[in-house]
């Protein structure tokens, strides 16, 4: 990640360069406010997360490589391109077929029905 810009009012970076790890995962939260936090992932190929829910909505932004993305029961292929919304207490796992990029953005707060 390179040539980030922040004031009190708006953030813009590139997203360039990604940095991907041999193992595992490597996050990194760009920028979050009272709403939302926005965090860059970068998974090793073959990296799995086991399955897990939140207690915020998120959405995933796949920016580049492959993965498979199980939610709720239903396999989601991830490519650059892809947007998912996962409502809160969604079970999900995902594995990274390729090495995988994408934006998280997780939501502060869940209003009940």
């Amino acid at each position: 990640m390179t040539n980030q810009t922040k004031s009190t009012e708006y953030l813009v970076t590139q997203l360039r360069e990604l940095e991907y790890p041999r193992a595992g995962v490597l996050s990194k939260v760009i920028t979050q406010d009272e709403n939302c936090q926005y965090t860059l992932f970068c998974l090793a190929a073959s990296t799995e997360i086991s399955e897990h829910t939140s207690t915020r909505n998120a959405s995933i932004n796949v920016l580049e490589g492959k993965g498979l993305l199980n939610l709720a029961g239903q396999e989601i292929t991830l490519e650059p391109g892809v947007f998912v919304f996962m409502p809160a207490h969604a079970p999900h796992a995902l594995k990274a077929e390729e090495n995988l990029a994408f934006l998280l953005t997780l939501s502060d707060k869940v209003l009940d029905k």
